[in-house]
């Protein structure tokens, strides 16, 4: 690889460094504060903790669910095979940066009527899953519902407004970071501090989740 991609790489990585630690710096405490301890209190009644999200945020969710269950916690992923079913003991945990992803906002619309409690992590504050969420926790980040309708300068003389998938088939985007990725990104981020957080509230040990780790996995010969 010459150097100049090499150049290009970490220019891209250091880009993305900077709006992380700015958009997890803009994350209320409040908030943080209200989703720790709802998951907390989900465990101490002896309820679940349900995951949702789809797409490369569903990814976000599942490692999150993951490290969860090394904490001993209860923990399912929906969309799964395996699903157990809910009760007003437990809480859904739902991700998307847009807020308006159909299979995140009916699992939040379904919880509601359930009676369960519902975390919505969000981009947009005003979409329909913040809307139904019991605890909203906003996560900045660049998402494609975000890139409609924004005025653009095409050919560098006139000022119009055009959609999303049109920018993308013209070459006109936002740099560097496509789609999502900066949602995604500083939501691996977020989760894996409220884990840590989760840890010392819990006052868990290395010994303890390193306990509940898989041991039963394939070995190449």
């Amino acid at each position: 690889m010459a150097d100049a991609d090499l150049s290009s790489t970490k220019k891209a990585i250091s880009s993305f460094l900077n709006i992380i630690e700015r958009n997890i710096k803009d994350i209320d405490n409040s908030q943080i504060e209200r989703m720790v301890n709802e998951i907390i209190y989900t465990k101490a009644k002896g309820g679940r903790i349900f995951v949702a999200g789809t797409g490369r945020t569903g990814l976000m969710a599942k490692a999150f669910a993951m490290r969860l269950y090394h904490l001993g916690f209860d923990v399912v992923i929906l969309g799964e095979t395996i699903v157990p079913s809910a009760s007003k003991r437990d809480c859904v945990i739902t991700l998307s940066g847009s807020g308006k992803t159909d299979f995140t906002v009916d699992t939040a619309s379904i919880a509601k009527r359930i009676g369960t409690r519902v975390i919505a992590i969000t981009s947009n504050p005003e979409s329909p899953l913040a809307k139904l969420a019991d605890i909203l926790v906003i996560v900045k980040g660049r998402t494609k519902d975000m890139e409609e309708g924004k005025s653009v300068s095409l050919n560098g003389t006139k000022s119009e407004t055009i959609k999303w998938d049109a920018r993308q088939l013209t070459g006109i985007h936002a740099p560097l970071s496509p789609l999502g990725s900066l949602f995604e990104l500083t939501l691996m981020m977020f989760l894996e501090g409220v884990i840590a957080t989760l840890i010392e509230k819990l006052n868990l040990t290395e010994e303890e989740i390193k306990a509940r780790h898989a041991n039963i996995e394939t070995i190449s010969s």
